[in-house]
């Protein structure tokens, strides 16, 4: 059996969707700390990638940092994005997927029937959709690293959270299967899911106003160890884009300062 593909982090490149705000941006500088000297960000909006790519460029002056705009739920948006990022990195190493979609959790019974799509398509589509398209260059090159942001949803049945736990676990089960596929090329797979995520845009829209607000602030009152923040999870995102994680693969991993131990 072939040893598979280990790269320090000097020696790889990082393509990271989602990477203009939040948890991807977090993990963009966290990347640079570690020694990654190529990265790519993936995001809709050009001006605020611009800025993120910016950011991430004045944080490592060292690093090379690109921005590519694209839909993460449009196939050909995808594939000429890879191809162009897989081009101007001079390689691929590892997939950082932490897209969202605009969503506030309800009750079933409260949500309208015509948005249930729009919810598992939106969050569901854009990671296995990043993970196809990525996979065939990291297997060509004997080894690399996914991994997918989802959340707790997809492992703790929350009421409010049908429908996205629904997408959640769609994208767990997904990157399980991967993993198992990928692993004779030397690919590795793994999920990070956590609850409440401070500062974020996906926080403010929660904890904004009725239901999902009371939901999430009695999920902060759970989390013992402190609500997570963007950098707790950029850096569970690093350890396992790094030579540390080699033989892990297949996990759901949460990262939810105790907000439930599933």
């Amino acid at each position: 059996m072939p040893t598979p593909l280990v790269r320090t982090y000097a020696d790889i490149a990082v393509l990271i969707a989602g990477g203009t705000s939040g948890v991807g941006l977090a993990t963009a500088r966290a990347f640079a700390d570690a020694g990654v000297r190529r990265i790519a960000l993936l995001g809709r909006d050009s001006g605020r990638g611009a800025a993120a790519r910016q950011q991430v460029a004045d944080h490592c002056p060292e690093a090379r940092v690109e921005f590519l705009a694209c839909d993460a739920g449009v196939v050909a948006q995808v594939e000429d994005t890879v191809g162009r990022a897989h081009a101007l990195l001079g390689g691929l190493d590892v997939l950082v997927s932490s897209t969202t979609a605009a969503y506030r959790p309800d009750l079933l019974h409260r949500t309208d029937p015509a948005d249930l799509e729009a919810i598992l398509v939106g969050q569901a589509l854009p990671p296995m959709l990043l993970t196809r398209i990525v996979l065939p260059y990291l297997q060509e090159q004997g080894g690399g690293s996914i991994i997918n942001i989802a959340s707790d949803a997809a492992k703790v049945p929350t009421p409010g959270e049908a429908a996205l736990g629904g997408a959640m676990a769609a994208i767990v089960m997904f990157s399980k299967v991967a993993a198992l596929e990928a692993k004779r090329n030397g690919v590795r797979v793994n999920v990070l899911t956590p609850s409440l995520i401070a500062g974020t845009t996906t926080a403010a829209n929660v904890l904004s106003d009725g239901f999902s607000k009371r939901l999430f602030e009695k999920a902060a009152t759970q989390a013992h160890l402190g609500v997570a923040e963007p950098d707790d999870l950029a850096a569970m995102a690093v350890y396992l884009g790094g030579p540390a994680a080699a033989r892990i693969t297949g996990q759901t991993i949460s990262v939810n300062g105790g907000v439930s131990v599933a």
